[in-house]
């Protein structure tokens, strides 16, 4: 078929890989950075202190309502022009991811948080234990695990929300794809086709094991 020839190059599939690597990279970093913040957001919005909880809504308001396009260019090229204040491109991309990461993942935690009974409190402190033991040996684990499923989820969604960074120019493996068209668009002129869905069967192969932990975790514990 015309332009499929362009997938027997070896040097093709190797950059391709190379681009999902740097793809993947970014989406872990920013997922694992995404936990402490989330936690400790989570544990905020629960706090008995107004302005506290207040700045915290804010903070979650403002992530859910701006694009993340928009948060990208803000942080990449408005800092760079208000305050001369320069990220690299990939710097800009854990940043914005890591804030609507934690942002999204701290709205789960207050959710699970509050979610768990407060007998589960008073029973602790029954039994003797200080407040802090209370949350990390009682509260917390029974937090998480209702939380996890929908944070596999957030994770799924920050996969496939770095194909954004193409636009800042970070060479993940959208940007490769584009190279490699470009560079062969008079050899193989229809090659975009061919190129777009080895990227899409790459996304695919990365998210789908995600999407089926996440059904799994949220079917076994439904039940328990």
């Amino acid at each position: 078929m015309q332009g499929a020839e362009i997938l027997l190059q070896a040097t093709v599939w190797s950059r391709l890989l190379k681009g999902l690597w740097v793809t993947v990279w970014i989406a872990v970093a920013s997922v694992g950075f995404s936990i402490p913040v989330g936690l400790i957001t989570g544990w905020l919005m629960t706090r008995k202190s107004v302005i506290v909880r207040g700045l915290m809504r804010v903070y979650l308001d403002f992530i859910r309502i701006m694009p993340q396009l928009a948060l990208l260019f803000i942080v990449y090229y408005g800092f760079a022009s208000a305050w001369n204040i320069n990220f690299s491109a990939l710097t800009a991309s854990l940043l914005v991811f890591v804030l609507w990461g934690g942002a999204e993942l701290g709205d789960l935690v207050r959710g699970a948080l509050e979610s768990i009974p407060r007998t589960q409190y008073e029973s602790a402190y029954v039994l003797g234990l200080s407040s802090w033991q209370t949350f990390t040996k009682i509260i917390l684990p029974q937090a998480l695990r209702r939380v996890l499923p929908a944070s596999v989820n957030l994770a799924t969604r920050i996969v496939k929300t770095t194909s954004l960074l193409v636009l800042l120019g970070v060479v993940e493996v959208i940007k490769v794809g584009q190279q490699i068209i470009d560079a062969n668009r008079f050899q193989y002129p229809s090659a975009s086709l061919w190129i777009y869905g080895v990227i899409f069967f790459m996304y695919f192969i990365v998210c789908w094991p995600l999407s089926i932990v996440s059904r799994r975790l949220e079917k076994r514990w439904s039940h328990e």
